[in-house]
């Protein structure tokens, strides 16, 4: 292949980092693949100039497991300072980055570090590129898990559009080995599946897969400063949002066993 590319993939063992990985393989590409488990850590910043070395572009697949705002945004801006700063020193040309459509105006969890994250990416020296991404089909099994009690399981009232961790690999991958654009003004390039869904909705289609949880109940909280937003469309994707399968139904059907 001659127009391989040799690509950093920062949190490559994640949801989605290690569908990244796996496209970038298939493509016939040069991986670096790190995590803090191979003892690169963006957040401090350790091992990270060596690690890309001789690196093009760098896909951050990264994430962090707590959903404070606070928490999340102090991990999300170092990782930024750090990538930009050993990205620089290491001669990289650009970053590509995942977000998530719809969080202009997020004041709450960690859709608020996710926008403070994209501030911060923009602040520095490398040409960045941002995709926004709907909800994963992954995330709703973490969300009916985190809500179950007892034989019900608590959704948020959310409507979204949910999208394949592997759909959402395939067009960072594809940012990242085209020409950046000339401009990056108008809105960020965003990946979506291919029908609105409600996070409840969603739920009871796993639920009635897999046989569990029992019951699927939809609740508003009244406490989330964010809930217009999640409740009113405001996390669907905009029109000029790239649309791809698998639907969710079509990709539990594909990885979940029926329950007996």
């Amino acid at each position: 292949m001659s127009n391989t590319k040799k690509i950093a993939v920062v949190g490559a063992t994640g949801r989605l980092g290690r569908h990244v990985v796996d496209v970038l393989t298939e493509q016939g590409h040069e991986v670096v693949a790190f995590s803090r488990k191979n003892g690169v850590d963006i957040e401090t910043g350790a091992g990270l100039v060596e690690a890309l070395d001789g690196v093009e572009v760098v896909i951050d697949a990264s994430s962090t497991p707590s959903p404070d705002k606070d928490i999340a945004t102090e991990f999300f801006r170092a990782a930024a300072k750090n990538l930009h700063e050993a990205g620089q020193k290491a001669g990289v040309e650009r970053l590509v980055v995942v977000s998530i459509i719809g969080i202009d105006g997020s004041v709450a969890g960690y859709n608020a570090a996710k926008l403070a994250h994209e501030a911060a990416l923009l602040e520095g020296p490398l040409p960045v590129q941002i995709l926004r991404a709907a909800q994963f089909h992954e995330l709703v099994e973490v969300m009916t898990q985190w809500g179950t009690q007892g034989e019900v399981a608590y959704l948020p009232n959310m409507r979204t559009q949910l999208v394949a961790a592997r759909t959402v690999a395939e067009a960072l991958v594809e940012l990242a080995v085209n020409p950046a654009p000339e401009s990056t003004d108008g809105p960020f390039p965003e990946v979506a599946g291919p029908q609105p869904e409600t996070m409840a909705g969603a739920a009871a289609t796993l639920a009635a897969r897999v046989g569990h949880p029992a019951q699927i109940q939809e609740s508003s909280d009244s406490a989330n400063p964010d809930r217009e937003q999640f409740e009113n469309g405001g996390l669907l994707p905009g029109a000029h949002a790239k649309l791809a399968g698998p639907s969710f139904a079509e990709w539990v059907e594909a990885n979940y066993a029926a329950a007996n």
